[in-house]
């Protein structure tokens, strides 16, 4: 049961941090011109690209820890700010991006910008990554956790693929009266990641003068 708990704990923890309303307008924008089956094609790719990147960056960020020689802590602060400073944004509203900016990158979106940064941005790679730390060490619980990442990027390719119908259904006012719940979400997750980088980093330190 502990398992099945951490898979759903993930589930809504990353399709939170996947700021699923956000990226669906970013998407319906992208597709104005598109012919339905080629904007569920699109939502497709979309998903497969977002779920091969949460993956990687799940189970071998632990070696950019190693290699970088950056502690587990110091990141949870860094990835936290960084997190914090997108949930705010997406409180006050950011402008979502013009299909023909995101147009700039590639002749295929669907990699970058859709899934990278617009989807794993740098909030949620840092998250990943702090997640990551140990994986190896609980194989069923990296398991589990595997599942439940695959789950949450299976859901966001589901609201892209009925994106337009969605959009009929929320409307733009809707869509941002989620996206600020989610980044309210984003905020105080980031404030808990944060405060425990810096508590573990203070309590090290008060160690190493006591002795």
């Amino acid at each position: 049961m502990g398992e099945i708990s951490t898979a759903i704990a993930v589930v809504i923890k990353l399709f939170l941090l996947l700021t699923p309303f956000f990226i669906l307008s970013v998407f319906v924008t992208t597709c104005a011109q598109l012919e339905p089956k080629a904007q569920k094609k699109l939502a497709i790719r979309v998903a497969w690209a977002v779920v091969t990147a949460c993956c990687v960056i799940y189970l071998f960020g632990a070696l950019i820890f190693k290699y970088l020689g950056i502690s587990l802590d110091a990141f949870r602060i860094g990835a936290g700010l960084v997190l914090m400073l997108s949930g705010i944004d997406m409180v006050r509203g950011g402008e979502t991006p013009k299909a023909r900016d995101l147009g700039e990158f590639s002749s295929d979106p669907a990699v970058v910008p859709l899934a990278i940064p617009t989807t794993v941005g740098p909030g949620t790679i840092g998250t990943l990554l702090v997640m990551g730390q140990g994986a190896f060490d609980k194989p069923s619980e990296c398991i589990f956790t595997l599942g439940g990442i695959v789950i949450a990027c299976f859901l966001v390719g589901v609201m892209l693929y009925y994106g337009r119908h969605l959009e009929k259904l929320l409307k733009s006012k809707g869509l941002n009266i989620l996206s600020k719940l989610t980044g309210m979400y984003i905020v105080a997750l980031a404030a808990q990641i944060i405060f425990t980088g810096a508590n573990n980093m203070l309590a090290e330190a008060f160690k190493v003068l006591a002795k």
